[in-house]
């Protein structure tokens, strides 16, 4: 029986970089046999349908795929529907009555190690906040991810894993697309 995922690709057309177009993203996605793929906007964010057979291999296939047709290295993390309806209500700062715009989720390739989120420094970059619950690294950036340095690059590094940050706009878009499908 399929169910609905979302994949989330990191760095793919951001700043007019690493460009792979959404047609033909959706287009790989179909021939590594996922259904009724759809994408959002266009920062690598695609909602499909599929069995667990297919998706235990697919963000391999569609990575692979990416670097054979784009010449591009790029992560593709995957999470069910489940899980991201999971992610509205684990996240710490929207009870806190957070500006929705200052709220930004990075999803996590694996698991870190309590050891590591343990080592990780809650000064880094004041007054961002962060909390790492499961796969998800919750942001609060009340002065714009742009300047925090809670940067994508620093979180593989501490956690030893691999990280796509998503808006909290987007995170809730993504949700509803799920939904719809």
């Amino acid at each position: 029986m399929s169910e609905t995922y979302v994949a989330l690709l990191r760095g793919i057309n951001v700043g007019g970089a690493n460009k792979v177009p959404m047609k033909e993203l959706a287009a790989l996605f179909a021939a590594a046999g996922a259904k009724d793929g759809r994408t959002y906007i266009q920062s690598g964010n695609v909602v499909f349908k599929a069995t667990g057979h297919v998706v235990a291999h697919l963000a391999n296939t569609i990575s692979e795929a990416i670097e054979e047709g784009f010449g591009l290295k790029v992560p593709v993390l995957l999470r069910s529907r489940a899980e991201l309806e999971a992610v509205l209500d684990a996240n710490p700062f929207v009870d806190r009555g957070s500006n929705p715009k200052a709220l930004h989720v990075m999803f996590l390739s694996d698991h870190p190690s309590d050891e590591r989120v343990a080592a990780l420094d809650p000064q880094r970059s004041p007054p961002d906040e962060f909390a790492v619950l499961g796969r998800e690294v919750y942001l609060h950036c009340p002065k714009g991810i742009a300047r925090s340095k809670l940067t994508t690059a620093w979180i593989d590094r501490a956690l030893g894993t691999v990280a796509t940050v998503r808006n909290w706009n987007t995170v809730n878009a993504l949700v509803e697309m799920c939904r719809a499908s």
